[in-house]
């Protein structure tokens, strides 16, 4: 069986490296933090992983706009090692300020093969303040993302300022006609949230939560899947321990947003080694 080798990126107010190695771990990969600087030293090459994550924080505090310096870091230092790491068939997850990094250096959307070009933004949410909720996502089934085949919705959480998903209407066109919209903001029954608040809690164009490349391979999304490892993580896990023991069923092993990534190993083992 291959060993899945995952990279969780730290440094610099990256928050999230932690967890998200843990849940990385309970879905079957071996899971390393390195630090951006072991990266640019060439102290750790991206060629060594199958998987690199770049998970939620506050990324320089963000100054000049949410993930702005670490993707200019990463673009203009790392650029043509992320391109190869892409082209060689590695996987990119970016989670809250990891889509913010994605969307800045130019990786996502990425219709363009090879080239890395800002088509998107994720700006100031309409509501005005920082929004830490719980939210309700359902899955577009048409996707290639290889990192939600088989999820259709979840619960999860976002904690972000700027989320809001914006692009130019030929933008937008194109990334429906191509399936690249991953995850969408939704109300309680699975309807899209139609831009409704809280349900929609930024004001994300088409209710917008996260998109991937063409390939399937590179996802960036705003909620925050490694923050659902455990079933008690959820507010409602009370009521559900409850409707649980009511109904005789067992209680639940782990917290939804794991699934996210073990299809994400699971990819890799059934790709074999890079």
């Amino acid at each position: 069986m291959t060993e899945v080798r995952a990279l969780v990126l730290t440094g610099f107010g990256l928050n999230c490296d932690w967890e998200t190695a843990h849940v990385l771990a309970l879905a079957g990969a071996r899971a390393e933090r390195v630090h951006l600087n072991q990266l640019i030293s060439k102290a750790k090459s991206l060629a060594d992983y199958h998987i690199l994550v770049i998970g939620g924080g506050f990324s320089w505090a963000d100054e000049h706009g949410a993930g702005v310096i670490l993707a200019m870091r990463l673009k203009y230092r790392l650029g043509e090692a992320l391109l190869s790491f892409i082209e060689k068939g590695g996987l990119v997850l970016g989670i809250c300020n990891g889509f913010q990094v994605l969307v800045n250096t130019g990786l996502l959307p990425g219709f363009e093969t090879g080239r890395l070009s800002r088509q998107v933004a994720l700006i100031n949410n309409d509501c005005g303040r920082f929004r830490d909720q719980w939210v309700h996502c359902v899955f577009e089934t048409a996707s290639p993302c290889v990192f939600t085949r088989g999820l259709k919705a979840m619960d999860l959480p976002v904690r972000h300022g700027e989320g809001k998903f914006f692009a130019e209407p030929e933008v937008l066109e194109r990334l429906e006609s191509t399936h690249q919209v991953v995850l969408r903001y939704a109300l309680a029954d699975g309807r899209p949230a139609g831009g409704a608040f809280p349900e929609n809690p930024n004001g994300s164009l088409h209710d917008i939560a996260g998109i991937c490349d063409p390939t399937g391979r590179v996802l960036g999304l705003m909620p925050h899947p490694e923050a659902f490892h455990h079933w008690t993580n959820h507010p409602d896990w009370t009521w559900e321990k409850e409707r649980c023991r009511r109904r005789g069923l067992p209680r639940p092993r782990e917290g939804a947003g794991v699934q996210l990534f073990r299809n994400a190993v699971d990819y890799v083992r059934n790709q074999g080694a890079l």
